[in-house]
């Protein structure tokens, strides 16, 4: 005899957040990092079911050796981030909310060997910037004895979502009649029919008490899961660093510079995530990443400095079509430090009419007393500074017959790549906030000049912590200074990038930066870029 009936199987069933997360090691390729260089595990993509298998498997290729975790995940299957922060715990392995620029071969190219299956792990550089870890991303990151996230990180939550497909199942039941009743003797499914779905946007009694459990597992405050259930789940509640700290998200308000920056293994003991490699593999390291030719990097320039390289300043507009019509506009310093760079800068002061514009720069140093004057009339005009590096868009403002309508070229600023050494250090003094971040490169040296040096820093407010360092690098060679560095010598006033000064969204804020100039529709579709 056959019976008929309906039964409905609760499936959770994530939205599409684009490719499955895959797991890679990375070994940094920061300049002067090798031949000991920290190492990590690339997390990138969508938390699916089969995601934590994944990671076993790379696990056991590292024979315990305990590599943080740099994640950068949009969400996805809330069982398997649960499975992921477990195995994570039991590894007794660090995290951090951050994304992996690789360098060279990366695993997304079609082409690229698989380093990873050759025991070779990938080069890149990690950063904060515009990372994030939403939905059951935070479950999995949960899991990290550190736990960081950075204050250009993005960590959100919200409430969960549970797709139930029904299903129509034809069973076929066989039994026999013994002593006038029914007996059962096997009963199996013959068929199945979908019969549609439904999705429940509340959290169940055991859905909750399953994720209560898991997070007092964790060692992370059940206020959490409150800001979990208070919102909705067509949107994302970013949790504050400083809340982040008092429900135990977050182990330290640290970046992820904290387990990835070049300049840790430097530390005795240096951390479980340094390793070093002969010198031989290093060369080959190096080679493997300056395959492609490159622009010289700023903090390779020679000595004697052309005249065609003595710094310039420009005008930028930012070109980033998310800003537009009210774009912030920022001056762009680079080259090396002359005794003409003053009196350039307060020119290009005047034609902007007085405006307070950041300064973005990026140079190898120079002359000493051109950059005490450019300090001083950079605190003077109140202005802020940053290193990094500025793309054009139009064109190059050295190159002939460049020119800019209006005095602003277009363009967009780029940490990676920009750097301050020397007397440039000097010059950035005299910001009002000051920023690197964690791709940018600061480096001191003995610069000669102490005791106009001396005071010169002591007139911008910075301790004598940093004139010290200064004197004790040699003439002929520079020291990097961690972000850590930098701020403990007051150098810089926080760790953010860039773009807390020059980022796409900076004119939506309240109060509204002076730097930030709206511009008609007409003229702000004129000044964007053309795209195919």
């Amino acid at each position: 005899m056959g019976l008929a009936a309906f039964g409905a199987a609760a499936k959770e069933e994530p939205p599409d957040y684009g490719p499955t997360m895959r797991f890679v090691v990375v070994r940094s390729s920061a300049p002067g990092c090798e031949p000991n260089c920290p190492e990590w595990i690339s997390a990138e993509g969508t938390i699916e079911a089969d995601t934590p298998v994944l990671l076993k498997r790379l696990l056991k290729t590292l024979g315990g050796r305990p590599l943080p975790i740099v994640v950068n995940s949009p969400g996805g299957n809330v069982d398997a981030a649960i499975q992921l922060g477990r195995m994570v715990r039991k590894n007794k392995l660090d995290i951090a909310v951050g994304i992996t620029e690789f360098s060279g071969c990366s695993p997304a190219m079609k082409d690229c060997r698989d380093n990873g299956g050759k025991g070779q792990p990938y080069l890149g550089v990690a950063h904060d910037s515009g990372a994030m870890c939403n939905s059951a991303c935070p479950l999995m990151f949960a899991g990290g004895i550190r736990r960081v996230v950075g204050e250009w990180a993005y960590l959100g939550v919200h409430e969960i979502t549970t797709t139930y497909r029904r299903e129509k199942l034809l069973y076929r039941t066989t039994y026999r009649i013994v002593n006038g009743k029914k007996k059962i003797i096997s009963t199996r499914i013959v068929s199945r029919k979908n019969a549609g779905s439904y999705k429940t946007y509340e959290m169940s009694k055991t859905v909750e008490k399953r994720l209560s459990a898991y997070l007092k597992e964790m060692g992370v405050e059940q206020g959490v899961l409150d800001v979990i259930k208070a919102t909705p789940a067509s949107d994302i509640r970013q949790i504050e660093p400083e809340d982040m700290l008092e429900m135990k998200l977050v182990t330290s308000l640290d970046s992820l510079d904290l387990l990835t920056e070049r300049t840790i293994c430097q530390r005795h003991p240096a951390p479980a995530n340094c390793r070093e490699v002969p010198t031989d593999g290093a060369t080959a390291a190096v080679a493997a990443v300056e395959a492609k030719p490159a622009s010289p990097r700023p903090t390779e320039a020679a000595p004697s400095q052309s005249q065609d390289e003595e710094m310039r300043f420009a005008l930028v507009r930012g070109s980033n079509p998310l800003c537009n019509p009210d774009c912030p506009e920022w001056i762009s310093a680079e080259g090396t430090i002359t005794a003409a760079t003053p009196d350039k800068l307060r020119q290009l002061l005047d034609d902007a009419g007085g405006r307070r514009l950041p300064v973005v720069i990026s140079s190898p140093g120079g002359d000493v007393e051109g950059a005490l004057d450019a300090g001083r009339l950079i605190r003077e005009r109140k202005l802020d500074v940053a290193v990094a590096r500025t793309d054009f868009l139009d064109c190059d403002p050295g190159a002939v017959g460049c020119s800019a309508e209006d005095g602003f070229h277009t363009g967009l600023t780029v940490d990676a790549g920009g750097a301050c050494g020397s007397a440039c250090a000097i010059m950035i003094a005299g910001g009002v906030r000051r920023l690197v971040g964690s791709t940018a490169h600061l480096s001191l040296s003995s610069v000669g000049m102490g005791d106009k040096v001396k005071a010169y820093l002591d007139e911008m407010a910075i301790g004598p912590a940093l004139f010290s360092a200064m004197q004790a690098v040699l003439y002929a060679s520079g020291r990097e200074l961690s972000q850590s560095e930098m701020q403990n010598f007051g150098l810089t006033t926080g760790p953010q990038s860039v773009d807390a000064l020059t980022g796409a969204t900076i004119c939506r804020s309240e109060p509204r930066p002076d730097n930030c100039r709206f511009l008609p529709a007409a003229d702000a579709e004129a000044k964007a870029p053309a795209k195919l």
